[in-house]
């Protein structure tokens, strides 16, 4: 049965820091917007900075719907589920903020991520999540999958490209600069990279 925890630590984040992939979820104010749900992967591309607060690298995308809603509202919910092992499924569900390229947090942040060169994936922000309330349930449904390895296309599509290439390609796509439901999204141009 379901059980809620104060904080990630221990064999809950062992076990998160474990998973090749993970969901994320978040939705507008309004009633009728667009709820969005994304997979996340790529391995070194999560950390757990502390006990209440996790991080991930936000890449190129054809949209910025994470981005647009929480800029609105802040609300988040982080998925992991087992696909090997003991079936478990957690959930994180907090605040999350985008953490841009120009804001003077970014750099320090980026040094939680030390397992991925990120200049190869298009990294438009970083999206931190303060916990508010973290539960698992038992997972009984979920299948077994096996992990092979990640897939290399993201990089490969992206490592070509620089600031001012990436923030044009960002231009053309229309899910970008604003959200489905035309919410502030991704603020364009791009400022330089760091890394």
């Amino acid at each position: 049965m379901g059980k809620t925890y104060e904080r990630i630590d221990g064999r809950l984040r062992t076990f998160i820091e474990a998973q090749p992939l993970f969901f994320t979820a978040t939705a507008p104010l309004s009633g009728d917007g667009t709820v969005n749900l994304s997979p996340k992967g790529l391995t070194g591309s999560f950390a757990v900075l502390d006990e209440l607060t996790v991080a991930y690298l936000d890449f190129a995308g054809s949209t910025a719907e994470t981005i647009a809603h929480l800029r609105e509202n802040g609300r988040i919910t982080l998925m992991w589920c087992a696909f090997q092992g003991p079936p478990n499924i957690v959930r994180v569900h907090g605040r999350g903020e985008p953490v841009f390229r120009d804001d003077p947090r970014f750099e320090e942040l980026l040094t939680h991520f030390g397992d991925i060169d990120p200049a190869l994936h298009g990294l438009r922000a970083i999206i931190v999540v303060t916990a508010e309330l973290v539960r698992d349930s038992c997972g009984y449904a979920v299948p077994f999958m096996s992990y092979e390895e990640d897939r290399d296309l993201h990089g490969k599509r992206f490592a070509r490209e620089d600031d001012a290439s990436l923030s044009a390609y960002f231009t053309k796509k229309e899910h970008i600069a604003t959200s489905l439901d035309g919410l502030p999204g991704l603020p364009l141009p791009l400022p330089p990279s760091t890394v």
